[in-house]
């Protein structure tokens, strides 16, 4: 399984402490996205991945080797791409979110520039994923 790159350079003891509780506190908002369907489970539990390949092997083998959560995101890690559905809800997150900061932070006039491209770009990314088929049995609803 390929997952995210290691690299053998030590972190410093804040920045590892750091990623350990984004990698938590992204695991937990992935598994109430299990129950909420306005929140999106996959992103969340990518995002703990990452912060756990760089903070803690242990808890990143463990998500992997999860029961529930390692077929979430399995088939990404090992470039198999997302489901279409799963890029739906994140698509739909990003584009969400950056109008709301939009509409908050209106008094700047590069930043909603700023945060469309930024939004542009993720849809883009998405996109260009493979699809992983809907009915897939590897894989939990997201």
């Amino acid at each position: 399984m390929s997952g995210f790159e290691k690299t053998d350079k030590p972190l410093k003891p804040l920045l590892r402490w750091l990623l350990l509780t984004a990698g938590v506190v992204a695991v937990v908002l992935g598994v109430v996205g299990i129950f909420l369907p306005i929140l999106p489970t996959v992103p969340f539990l990518l995002l703990a991945a990452a912060c756990f390949t760089r903070s803690s092997e242990r808890f990143y083998s463990w998500l992997l080797d999860h029961a529930r959560l390692g077929p979430m995101i399995r088939p990404y890690l090992d470039g198999q791409g997302l489901k279409k559905s799963t890029k739906v809800k994140a698509i739909s997150l990003v584009w969400v979110s950056i109008a709301i900061s939009i509409v908050l932070l209106h008094r700047t006039s590069w930043l909603p520039l700023l945060l469309i491209g930024i939004a542009a770009g993720v849809t883009g990314y998405l996109l260009r994923l493979p699809n992983l088929d809907d009915t897939s049995p590897s894989t939990l609803d997201d």
